[in-house]
């Protein structure tokens, strides 16, 4: 499998453009993406290649290996930031849901 990244995509006619170098860019249509609706510049790709009389045409196209990896690490980032802020919540709150201020004295016009 061949790879490159995203040149163009026109989401309101369901096709677009891969980079190809120096060469002639390859279009791909919405029809021939594997694992996703839709493409976005600058994303990646991994696709086979053929010819037709207009051109290069990419198929069976799918995001790329690393980019799914790191797909998956945002999530992983998004969760964790997702859980600190329940612990955050956790310190704070006590089994009623009231606010703990940690035994610090009441200091009218600070925040604690």
């Amino acid at each position: 499998m061949l790879q490159t990244t995203v040149k163009k995509w026109f989401r309101d006619k369901n096709y677009g453009f891969l980079d190809n170098g120096d060469g002639p860019d390859i279009m791909v249509r919405k029809a021939d993406l594997q694992n996703c609706q839709y493409l976005r510049v600058g994303v990646a790709v991994e696709f086979e290649v053929g010819a037709e009389k207009s051109g290069l045409i990419a198929k069976k196209v799918k995001l790329s290996g690393s980019r799914n990896n790191q797909d998956g690490q945002n999530q992983n980032n998004h969760n964790n930031h997702q859980n600190n802020g329940n612990n955050h919540n956790n310190r704070h709150n006590n089994s009623n849901g009231q606010r703990n201020n940690n035994n610090r004295p009441f200091r009218p016009g600070v925040m604690t």
